[in-house]
């Protein structure tokens, strides 16, 4: 397999690859590499969830979505889900649930998010990222679900993943 990068920027490249189909086709195909995030869904002891208001200049507005970040350079999963946590919202949690893995769009990107549930939350201190404007907001498991229902959470990894704590019965 050829690979030729077309282009860097920071933790992201665009790589061109031949590679070959299963069913033994060649082709020319790019991808953008992704180093991998990870997404939590805190939960306060009343059951609210954690959420954040964040103002995302790729699409020029605010958006509603559970705390997130990408890994960086070898980065442990875990302890980035912990830095991001704290960063992102300042809480910290004593209680940690794998909730899997999605693969946000795997059509052009090899991007792998992490699923954290966290729970037993305190408050911490974090810093926000210099590209970051943030407000944090708690909704109830019912606000969440109106918020999705009306079309003000559009976010997928953050709907992917309240799906997944659902469905797994830890909402």
């Amino acid at each position: 397999m050829k690979t030729k990068t077309l282009c860097q920027w920071k933790c992201f490249s665009v790589e061109q690859t031949t590679q070959t189909l299963p069913d033994g086709r060649h082709i020319e195909f790019t991808t953008v590499k992704h180093p991998g995030a990870v997404v939590i869904v805190p939960v306060t002891d009343g059951g609210e969830l954690v959420m954040v208001r964040q103002y995302r200049p790729a699409i020029q507005k605010w958006i509603l979505e559970f705390p997130a970040g990408t890994l960086e350079s070898q980065e442990d999963i875990p302890a980035c889900a912990k830095r991001e946590l704290a960063e992102e919202v300042q809480l910290q949690a004593e209680q940690w649930q794998n909730l899997g893995e999605l693969l946000p769009v795997p059509g052009f990107c090899d991007e792998v998010q992490y699923l954290f549930l966290a729970k037993e939350l305190s408050e911490c201190d974090g810093e926000l990222d210099d590209d970051e404007i943030i407000e944090v907001v708690t909704l109830s498991i019912q606000e969440f679900e109106a918020k999705v229902a009306n079309g003000e959470i559009q976010d997928s990894k953050t709907l992917s993943a309240f799906l997944k704590a659902r469905t797994l019965k830890f909402l």
